[in-house]
């Protein structure tokens, strides 16, 4: 397949592919009609004007026989139709049956045919259009008769015959276009289905499945595709499920660690300078791990669809205010319309705000600004940090799940989940979030969510 014929769309493909066979069949059957109709047309004059023409070289011999026969008289005594004339070549001499014609008007051929002594014919072209001329020797007189007759008429019947073809094959030619279009429309159709199904799936929607259908040709693959989404959404929701559980049965034991730990902190004085850094470390990681733990539930209750978006109204600017007060930044940090409002879960969105504020703080060099806006009748909120930013092929990357960072934005007291976190909280609240560069160095990460009255 050629590059050019690769880019068409397989609908325009099945159109195209239509349209050049009725072109080629309305074409072959044109051209073999026009030929066909063109020969036995001809074939039908040319034996009309032979016959004619065999009855005036009679006629003409019979007056010529007979002495002082005057040749004037004879040539309008032969009677030819009034389009026909007579050319008669007899003891040297050249006489017509018509004014302004002249012996040049028969063909050098056809008279080399006649004086040889051969009756022959001959389809030429004059100054008025295509015509035949019959030629017959008269050997009995000395004379060469010659009967022209004008293919005029015939030739406007051929031309309109030809334009009636031409027709019929652009009619045809657009007929199958029209029924490649309706065949193309009977294949895409349900493919675009299966493409609009399969997205859907894949942004998350589970339960998305293909409509039933009468076609026995399209029944199995309908049922085939149906059964394989039900199989692939079981096992999901199962990994999802044990993920989950198996989070969740891993709190309790936490929990007994951050009690002890907690406890062996509050008499830390008590102990050895060594067992005192040792348990620093222990505290430190046992709060990295209490924080995995707590972003894998949410990310397992997540996946397995157990957690549901609340339609409540929150107000935004507060929220943030509240957050940046939380974990020790300064509010006046805040700029832009703060009396905005959105929907979705207040405690999730908390956390969405709460991680891109420590990510900054961390990873960042520090947290710079949080902005307001509105774009488009949507709410969009800017952070920006004093670090050195984000490359370009992070950019993306970086919200994925356990992914780290290549520069020192990467820690290792992340956990590599708190961006994934954020775009997952973002896309259930029907918004986004994307990292770009802040105009003061550093990186910028922008979060669009939807206002409440939409």
């Amino acid at each position: 397949m050629t590059p050019a014929l690769g880019s068409v769309s397989l609908r325009h493909r099945l159109i195209l592919a239509f349209a050049a066979v009725a072109l080629m069949v309305s074409a072959v059957f044109a051209a073999s009609t026009y030929l066909l109709a063109r020969g036995y047309l001809l074939a039908q004059r040319e034996r009309v004007v032979q016959h004619q023409a065999m009855a005036d070289a009679e006629f003409v011999q019979q007056r010529l026989e007979s002495a002082g026969a005057d040749i004037s008289e004879v040539l309008t005594s032969a009677g030819p139709p009034a389009e026909n004339t007579i050319i008669l070549r007899w003891q040297g001499k050249w006489y017509t049956s018509e004014l302004g014609t002249e012996r040049d008007t028969v063909p050098s051929a056809l008279r080399s045919d006649i004086e040889a002594g051969n009756a022959a014919h001959q389809r030429f072209r004059t100054d008025d259009g295509p015509a035949v001329a019959i030629g017959v020797p008269l050997p009995s007189v000395g004379a060469e008769f010659y009967e022209v007759a004008p293919l005029t008429e015939l030739e406007g019947i051929l031309r309109l015959l030809s334009a009636i073809l031409i027709g019929g094959a652009v009619l045809a030619t657009t007929a199958g276009a029209a029924l490649g279009a309706w065949a193309s429309r009977s294949v895409v159709t349900p493919l675009n289905r299966v493409a609009a199904t399969a997205a859907k799936i894949a942004g998350g929607h589970l339960d998305s499945r293909l409509p039933a259908t009468q076609d026995p040709e399209l029944t199995t693959i309908v049922g085939s595709f149906n059964s394989m989404v039900d199989t692939l959404q079981q096992r999901i929701e199962r990994d999802a499920r044990l993920a989950a559980d198996v989070s969740h049965e891993l709190r309790s034991p936490l929990t007994t660690l951050v009690a002890s730990v907690d406890l062996l902190n509050a008499r830390r004085f008590e102990l050895h300078p060594r067992s005192r850094h040792a348990l620093d470390l222990v505290t430190a990681d046992l709060d990295r791990f209490r924080r995995l733990l707590d972003d894998l539930l949410e990310l397992a209750r997540s996946d397995a669809g157990l957690d549901r978006v609340p339609s409540d109204t929150v107000d935004l600017g507060l929220l943030l205010k509240h957050v940046l007060t939380e974990i020790g930044a300064d509010p006046g940090l805040l700029a832009g319309p703060v009396e905005v409002e959105t929907t979705g879960d207040k405690a999730r969105l908390g956390r969405l705000f709460r991680n891109l504020f420590e990510n900054a703080e961390r990873h960042g060099g520090g947290l710079t600004s949080v902005q307001i806006s509105r774009v488009d009748e949507d709410i969009v909120v800017t952070v920006d940090d004093h670090g050195d930013g984000v490359p370009g092929l992070d950019r993306e990357r970086i919200f994925d799940r356990f992914a780290t960072g290549r520069n020192s934005r990467g820690s290792s007291s992340g956990t590599g989940l708190g961006l994934a976190l954020v775009a997952e909280t973002a896309a259930a609240h029907r918004g986004a979030v994307w990292c770009a560069e802040a105009p003061g160095g550093g990186a910028r990460f922008v979060v669009r969510l939807l206002e409440a009255d939409r």
